[in-house]
């Protein structure tokens, strides 16, 4: 089966750095599919750069931290942005998309802000993949290590301790989500594009 290129665009707000630990991870887990390229996009400023990097992306992988249930001011500014995007023959239509969150308690409320980032990618035409990873740590054999250790499918989620700074925080296991995040966007992104040019 020939290797087919996917662009995939980390789209992300990142406050204290914890987020952007998260972004690197589903970055690294992109590239590890062989003919995937992946591109680090901070949106702290819209700049032209940033939607044309948007646009050149075969999918894009969407992260905020989670802050009062629901996600970051500076995210929520891009998605109000991007309605020129929308309002160009829906920009981003076929798309792959997916989603990545973080808070400093287990559950913070991060579905929401997955549900919110899930529903904007759909009102941009895009298409959604989520985790496809059981819940880890979810018996009483089962450890803080597992994969999937908060139980999310919508989107890769992770804790960090508020007390501690972006190179202690979030815990490996949360980055190794988030890196087979990557790793399956970039997959489906493959299946998707072949699927493109078959028709």
């Amino acid at each position: 089966m020939s290797m087919t290129s996917a662009r995939i665009a980390i789209a992300y707000h990142s406050g204290y750095g914890h987020t952007a630990k998260q972004a690197e991870a589903v970055a690294a887990g992109a590239l590890s599919v062989p003919g995937a390229t992946a591109e680090l996009v901070a949106l702290d400023e819209l700049t032209d750069d940033v939607w044309a990097s948007l646009a050149a992306a075969d999918a894009i992988v969407f992260g905020a931290p989670t802050y009062m249930g629901s996600p970051s001011a500076v995210f929520k500014a891009f998605a109000e942005a991007s309605s020129k995007v929308w309002g160009a023959n829906l920009g981003w239509r076929d798309k792959i998309a997916a989603g990545f969150t973080n808070s400093k308690a287990m559950s913070g409320d991060k579905l929401n802000s997955l549900v919110d980032i899930a529903v904007f990618a759909a009102q941009h035409g895009m298409i959604w993949v989520g985790l496809d990873i059981y819940p880890g740590w979810s018996e009483s054999t089962a450890s803080i290590e597992d994969l999937n250790r908060l139980g999310s499918w919508l989107g890769a989620m992770a804790q960090s301790d508020a007390d501690l700074s972006a190179e202690k925080a979030p815990p490996a296991t949360d980055l190794r989500t988030a890196h087979a995040l990557g790793a399956r966007v970039a997959t489906i992104t493959q299946r998707h594009l072949r699927g493109a040019l078959a028709a």
